[in-house]
């Protein structure tokens, strides 16, 4: 049985479905300029996958590239990370309590969009 990718007002394509290909897909058609950083790191996973004969680098690679498609999507998330990035990139460096701030945000994004595409 297959389901149909959600989509709401405001999201910019449906969510894909969390396959290798409908990632790829929906990052070619979102951020192209993004496609040679996810076969690197797929090809990462799938080095790692075969080292160690496990399937956990391939579904971190899933969760990681799911979710970053899922900000892609979104232009509240994608908003919401660029702004936390460039919050980060100002600041005078770790011990400086927007840094703090920002990293804290950068996280909760990448938390929001992995449990958006985990339900």
């Amino acid at each position: 049985m297959t389901t149909q990718p959600e989509h709401f007002a405001g999201e910019r394509i449906p969510r894909p479905e969390k396959t290798p290909d409908a990632l790829r897909i929906a990052l070619a058609r979102l951020a192209p300029h993004r496609l040679a950083e996810m076969e690197k790191q797929k090809n990462e996973a799938f080095a790692l996958a075969t080292q160690y004969d496990t399937l956990g680098p391939l579904h971190g690679w899933l969760t990681i590239w799911a979710g970053e498609v899922e900000i892609e999507r979104r232009p509240d998330l994608y908003e919401r990370r660029r702004r936390a990035e460039e919050s980060v990139q100002h600041t005078s460096g770790k011990d400086d309590p927007h840094f703090r701030k920002g990293m804290d945000e950068l996280l909760a994004v990448l938390d929001e969009a992995r449990r958006a595409v985990e339900e």
